[in-house]
């Protein structure tokens, strides 16, 4: 280590600025980290036969979780939904778009998140304002208690002319993550771990932290290795997933290759390109258009309210408002 009082002034401060500058280039390094949300980042980890994704929400949930849209339990859930969605989507190779359809039996009763092929994000939902507030003085899990019995649906749909998957299960567990896990479980019959975090949106508002972040591990065969090695190795990487912090996982300080590399340092780690996620929804006038062209005329027009028939959209809340002159042209 140099003695800067050792130094000439003009050196000392030619140190102070290199110094100075260092410090900048750091920041810069860390707000660049910082910035890195909304993406999905495959993995895999070699020695252990396991293959995963971790992805960070951020800007993609601003319209559930801004401007008081949702109350806070729900917009937690929903965010959740969202971010395992696009973890689920980004895993499939598809054309079109990945859905995820909870339904349940308590005051959330409606959960709904769509995921294009090209990373665009929306989701909306359901809930019965005067059943939660009540529901919300209990001490009991959020979901469980919000969302009661139902179950989780999945559907990947690519457009006319083609056939829709889906893949179905009942809500189970203390999380969505929970239900998900069994559902690769029992109906794809494939070992997965999922562990999730959500951050408090409001006390957070130099956004340190993504609102979501969700990580998932799946089990892989290997070849020519024993079953109890195979058992074993998947036991580490479960075990090694249930040691990160929901602040970890959530830091945006912490980037996700550093994320990975400090939890599994020993297991050959490879991690791949991320793909970028972000908020966009579907609707148009257009589209909008074409549904009200579905029904009579006189079922559109007993819609109307001073004089005009307004349609909005449950996923960004965007209102399309039809004139009679406007309903002429539909209807011709």
């Amino acid at each position: 280590m140099v003695n800067i009082n050792m130094l000439s002034s003009r050196t000392r401060s030619l140190v102070y600025l290199l110094e100075l500058m260092t410090g900048i280039v750091e920041s810069v390094k860390m707000i660049g980290t910082q910035i890195a949300t909304d993406q999905v980042v495959p993995f895999q980890l070699g020695s252990l036969g396991v293959r995963g994704r971790v992805v960070r929400l951020n800007d993609a949930t601003s319209t559930l979780t801004t401007n008081s849209r949702y109350p806070k339990a729900v917009s937690y859930l929903l965010s959740e939904t969202m971010a395992l969605t696009a973890l689920f989507a980004s895993a499939l190779k598809y054309k079109g778009m990945f859905s995820t359809q909870i339904r349940g039996s308590g005051p959330i009763n409606l959960l709904i998140a769509n995921a294009t092929s090209e990373g665009e994000l929306r989701a909306y939902a359901k809930y019965d304002e005067s059943i939660l507030s009540k529901k919300l003085t209990k001490q009991e899990g959020l979901f469980p208690n919000l969302i009661g019995s139902g179950h989780m649906a999945f559907t990947v749909d690519q457009g006319p002319g083609t056939e829709r998957y889906q893949g179905i299960t009942e809500l189970s567990g203390t999380s969505l993550s929970d239900s998900a896990t069994s559902y690769f479980r029992d109906s794809e019959q494939l070992e997965t771990a999922i562990i999730s975090a959500l951050a408090d949106t409001k006390s957070d508002t130099k956004r340190k932290q993504a609102v979501v972040a969700v990580m998932m591990i799946q089990r892989l065969p290997i070849e020519g290795i024993e079953i109890n090695d195979a058992e074993d190795a998947w036991r580490e990487a479960t075990l090694l997933l249930n040691t990160i912090t929901p602040n970890e996982l959530l830091n945006l300080s912490i980037s996700e290759e550093q994320l990975l590399t400090n939890t599994y340092h020993e297991c050959d780690v490879t991690i791949f390109s991320p793909k970028s996620q972000k908020f966009a929804c579907r609707c148009s006038r257009e589209r909008v258009s074409r549904t009200l062209s579905s029904f009579s005329r006189e079922e559109i027009e007993s819609m109307k309210v001073d004089g005009v028939v307004t349609v909005t959209c449950e996923f960004c809340k965007n209102d399309y408002s039809f004139s009679s002159v406007d309903l002429d042209l539909i209807f011709g």
